[in-house]
């Protein structure tokens, strides 16, 4: 494991070798510390300056804490906010945890109950189609696993039962949300706790471009015949799996699908694959060749005449004229047979669209992923 603290800004983040930028902490991981060290405060009836946790990928990184306070049967505690390098709205942000426990009495038995709460400049989810139920606390589920998971083995350690109720709030928090894309898609009073590895990469596009271009010009010099362009960690995973492909073959393409296409134009390759989530796929079968929210969105009144074109039951059409997230539209292709047909056609236009952006003679497929990491197309 490697150690990372959030203590100086400017010196002490996380460094990303590719592109001599300073990773930062998503809000998930500020809300895991925040939360371990408030619990961890009332076990212990004192207050921390700084707190340890363990990020999914076995990362071990430390951050400074502020305001700790205690009562009887609450704590909480807060930390800033270190996005590195990247513009993120909430870098130096001031996320909190309040943790209410209620411990179980002498002669309970029955297993610790961790729930979550919306404070102060959280969302709630209104609308359908997202990774939460409506009425939920926008804290998405990698962060709510990782909260669980450290208050667990605090309550385990410490030989205590009890009931916990995890309060996030962030600071200006319902301001912030107005400059994301929050509002849109039903995320209602403030931000998401957002994560899938505790770590912002640094938002440059050029120094990722340049990382993606070293990459295959890697894969060209090792001779390898395939390599695969992904858009996060679980579309990495799932295609490196399927096909058993060397850590070398592996593009780390984010959003910069067009950069990547266009310097295998010049510097081609065999075979290609282009895996990433639904929503991302289906902004490159309309076109897109960068996938990043603040720059392209899905318009699905464009993605409903696409399913005139199957000729899906009209009352399918008018419900994915009307969805807020490429979520909702799975939702409503359900388990019916139109939905493979559906996934065929987005799979047929984003490779279409890739092949257009860079050589004829370069064979592309696409692989599209669910939330889970669950290979959804082809089956």
């Amino acid at each position: 494991m490697t150690d990372a603290r959030n203590q100086n800004p400017q010196d002490s983040a996380p460094q990303d070798s590719k592109q001599n930028l300073r990773t930062g902490f998503t809000t998930g991981a500020c809300a895991t510390a925040t939360s371990k060290a408030a619990l961890l405060a009332w076990l212990r009836q004192e207050t921390l300056a700084e707190i340890d946790i363990i990020l999914p990928k076995g990362q071990k990184v430390i951050f400074a804490i502020d305001d700790a306070k205690l009562t009887q049967n609450t704590a909480s505690a807060s930390t800033i906010k270190d996005a590195g390098d990247d513009p993120d709205v909430t870098h130096g942000a001031k996320i909190t945890s309040i943790v209410h426990i209620t411990p179980h009495h002498a002669n309970e038995s029955k297993a610790n109950q961790i729930e979550f709460k919306a404070g102060q400049g959280v969302g709630t989810v209104t609308k359908p189609g997202l990774p939460l139920p409506v009425g939920a606390p926008a804290i998405n589920p990698v962060p709510r696993k990782m909260m669980i998971d450290h208050l667990e083995a605090l309550l385990a350690e410490y030989a205590v039962q009890a009931d916990i109720t995890v309060e996030i709030a962030v600071e200006n928090g319902e301001a912030l949300a107005e400059k994301t894309w929050n509002p849109r898609l039903g995320i209602m009073g403030g931000l998401s706790i957002l994560g899938t590895t505790g770590i912002v990469r640094p938002y440059s596009c050029s120094a990722w471009i340049h990382s993606i271009h070293r990459g295959i010009d890697v894969a060209r010099a090792l001779g390898l015949p395939h390599i695969a362009g992904s858009t996060g960690n679980l579309s990495e995973q799932a295609v490196q799996q399927h096909y058993q492909l060397s850590p070398h073959a592996l593009i780390d393409m984010g959003d910069f699908a067009a950069g990547m296409l266009k310097y295998l134009r010049k510097n081609p390759i065999s075979k290609l694959t282009i895996c990433g989530g639904f929503g991302k796929m289906l902004k490159l079968a309309a076109g897109h060749g960068d996938l990043h929210s603040g720059r392209s969105q899905n318009d699905f009144q464009i993605i409903a005449q696409w399913g005139q074109e199957l000729s899906l039951p009209d009352e399918s059409i008018a419900q994915i004229s009307e969805a807020n997230s490429a979520q909702h539209l799975l939702e409503i292709l359900g388990d019916t047979q139109h939905r493979q047909i559906f996934l065929a056609m987005v799979a047929d236009k984003a490779q279409a669209v890739a092949q257009d952006f860079t050589d004829k003679n370069i064979t592309i497929d696409i692989m599209l992923i669910d939330r889970q990491g669950n290979i959804i197309y082809p089956l």
